[in-house]
């Protein structure tokens, strides 16, 4: 008898939760965002950690979220919560997150703290911190591709009289200059003529001033208005004045029913899905991820053919798979130039420094080799046909 019970005492022990396996047994997840659902970039984070932890079979229980955590020593302090709380794993979502998630892994080491958007994982060689980002100057190429025809349909249309766009960004950091760059060349790849203007809000998420920027780059002649910053500021402005819009991590048109084109997102549930099983079954996890077109990293969504211009979805298709294939290359030297000059070599940042000082030559075989020496941008070129604002 005292054998059976033991028995019995021991299925108790290992089995405390039905369908909860000896891995998962108390593993916990917690996610830190700068902003919350409000904000498209923070949604599409969401979004994706909410699949990713229902696929792998999570109870709510075992998944934290801390919203609107500034980018600043909250970000540590949530950290610390999250160790607190029970967390195996903790995410954090913003660029100005990185220093503090670093200063988290340094002193839990215990726990694994893993980045998007950061640049210093490589340089770090922490055991317990990653990073990780996507080839989304892809998807950004697409959405020009659909941008340019749409442009050459309107000119031939007689709705627009030149081939300008215009582009509202956060910041003048790589990130955002590799994201602009490489939607102008996708536009100029069908629409040869184009040139775009750029206004910066200097803040990921403010409605009003994403709102006035576009407004103001409508004023200046802007046919087709697309952007890198996280809220409906834009897309509005575009529906209320009618013009075109290609947006950024959230198909938009639940906004712009009529003027929404196209958006490219990166993907984040195929990396949070990675991270999970590996954190939970020992595995090892990439210590600098990058997502692509080809792994489902960087999509495009939302194309709304009632704006589309004709054979636009074909032609996605096309370039898409050309893309994938190494036909095309973004940043291919011979379709831009900076200062009237064809770029032969370049040294970017790639080893962060406050200075941003160049380290690492990243043009050979014909073209500059974005998000290959490390996943987070660091083409920070101001190339010819691209009006960007003056410097202080």
């Amino acid at each position: 008898m005292k054998k059976l019970l033991a028995l019995l005492l021991c299925l108790v022990m290992v089995i405390p939760f039905a369908g909860c396996s000896e891995e998962d047994e108390g593993f916990k997840v917690g996610f830190i965002f700068l902003h919350d659902e409000n904000s498209t970039y923070d949604k599409n984070f969401i979004d994706a950690a909410k699949a990713a932890t229902k696929a792998l079979g999570l109870k709510d229980s075992q998944v934290v979220f801390k919203v609107n955590i500034p980018e600043d020593n909250a970000c540590y302090e949530a950290a610390a919560e999250l160790v607190d709380d029970g967390c195996d794993l903790i995410f954090a979502d913003s660029f100005g997150h990185e220093d503090f998630m670093i200063k988290a892994a340094k002193e839990f080491k215990d726990v694994i703290f893993c980045h998007a958007t950061g640049t210093k994982a490589h340089t770090e060689n922490l055991p317990n911190y990653f990073n990780a980002f996507a080839t989304i100057y892809e998807g950004r190429f697409l959405a020009g591709v659909a941008a340019g025809l749409k442009i050459n349909d309107m000119i031939a249309n007689g709705d627009a009289a030149e081939a300008k766009m215009g582009y509202v960004g956060a910041h003048p950091y790589a990130e955002v200059i590799s994201g602009l760059s490489s939607f102008y060349l996708g536009a100029k790849y069908v629409c040869p003529d184009v040139t775009m203007s750029v206004k910066y809000t200097n803040s990921w998420f403010d409605i009003t001033a994403e709102n006035e920027a576009a407004n103001a780059l409508i004023k200046e002649g802007c046919v087709l208005i697309s952007q890198h910053a996280d809220s409906e500021g834009a897309p509005k402005a575009c529906e209320a004045a009618g013009v075109p819009n290609v947006a950024y991590n959230l198909d938009t048109r639940e906004w712009g029913p009529s003027t929404a084109l196209v958006s490219s997102k990166i993907n984040w549930q195929p990396y949070f899905e990675h991270i999970i099983d590996a954190a939970m079954n020992d595995k090892e996890i990439t210590q600098d991820y990058c997502g692509t077109l080809e792994n489902d990293g960087v999509q495009i969504l939302g194309l709304n053919e009632d704006v589309a211009a004709p054979g636009t979805a074909e032609k996605l298709e096309e370039v898409k798979a050309q893309l994938i294939a190494g036909e095309i290359k973004v940043f291919d030297t011979t379709t831009f130039t900076v200062g009237g000059k064809t770029i032969t070599e370049y040294e970017a940042d790639v080893d962060s420094d406050p200075d941003y000082t160049g380290d690492t030559q990243v043009v050979a075989d014909g073209y500059f080799h974005e998000s290959e020496y490390r996943s987070a941008p660091y083409f920070d070129l101001k190339i010819d046909g691209i009006t960007f604002p003056k410097e202080n």
